[in-house]
């Protein structure tokens, strides 16, 4: 699959998945057939219920798990665990792809907040200086300097989930893979990484993000890509497609139906999942609009 940029230049995509099979344990799937392409500097927002295979969506692409039928390939290679053990590809991919996990305990495990930031750089040889230079820069991208000094293990989820969102934009990575990255954010920290996700598009990086928030997909993509409760595609678009259609957020589990009573009327509305306010609409006691008590 490839996709026109300007008249006569077609642009191979930068992450390919085609026919994808993934399970944990035999016979729980957790991806059934999955293909997907993501081209250079696209902003792509997966969503999807619990359990319907966004997270290992995003380990497939960032080389940490890989398929047991189909391939995967990225920057034109063919990626498998013989490719990611050889350099120089193997440390290339893992600088140029940085993950941030839902679970951000899974993903800090150094002393100090400033050694965790330092952590990457230090992997990839870089002078003594300019890793102290991209640690602070890092430090005050999130306001995190009072943290500095603190155990990971010590901290709050919200300040955990800065810490880790530090880790990885301090590489300077060519690949995002976001899951869930606002989860447990305060508005100020959470605008700030949705200002860091817009600015990527700017600097030609290329941006999954996994996320229940419906807040921010027309923010942070372009692309929207919703995930089924069987594991596959259920549907693309751009974020006003998807967001505008209320049938298809119902059958992939992104809102449900919540029956209450309102003045003499019961009636039926959407509810958004998880950490999102929800909409709906109150009939005038119109034909349909409800029932009475």
């Amino acid at each position: 699959m490839t996709r026109t940029a300007n008249v006569g230049e077609a642009v191979a995509p930068l992450l390919e998945l085609t026919d994808i099979h993934y399970a944990y344990r035999e016979g729980i799937p957790a991806l059934s057939g999955l293909s997907l392409s993501v081209f250079p500097g696209e902003r792509v927002a997966v969503l999807g219920a619990n359990g319907c295979g966004k997270s290992t969506l995003l380990k497939l692409l960032a080389g940490l798990i890989f398929p047991r039928q189909g391939s995967y390939r990225a920057f034109g290679r063919k990626i498998d665990e013989r490719l990611l053990s050889r350099d120089p590809f193997g440390i290339f991919f893992r600088k140029d792809v940085g993950i941030l996990f839902q679970n951000s305990d899974a993903q800090l495990f150094n002393p100090t907040v400033e050694d965790e930031i330092a952590f990457g750089p230090l992997q990839m040889n870089d002078p003594a200086a300019e890793v102290r230079s991209k640690v602070q820069r890092a430090i005050e991208a999130f306001g995190i300097g009072p943290l500095a000094s603190r155990a990971p293990y010590e901290l709050s989820g919200g300040e955990k989930k800065k810490v880790a969102i530090a880790s990885v934009l301090v590489m300077d990575p060519q690949v995002l893979l976001l899951d869930e990255p606002t989860a447990g954010l305060d508005p100020r920290s959470s605008r700030a990484l949705v200002d860091t996700i817009v600015e990527a598009e700017k600097k030609g990086k290329t941006v999954v993000t996994a996320t229940h928030d419906l807040h921010i997909v027309s923010e942070i993509a372009r692309r929207v890509v919703v995930f089924g409760e069987d594991n596959r595609i259920l549907a693309s678009g751009t974020p006003e497609e998807i967001l505008t259609n209320r049938s298809l957020l119902l059958a992939a589990n992104l809102v449900h139906l919540h029956r209450h009573a309102h003045d003499d009327y019961w009636h039926v509305h959407e509810h958004e999942h998880h950490e999102i306010v929800h909409f709906h609409e109150h009939p005038d006691e119109s034909p349909g609009g409800g029932s009475k008590r």
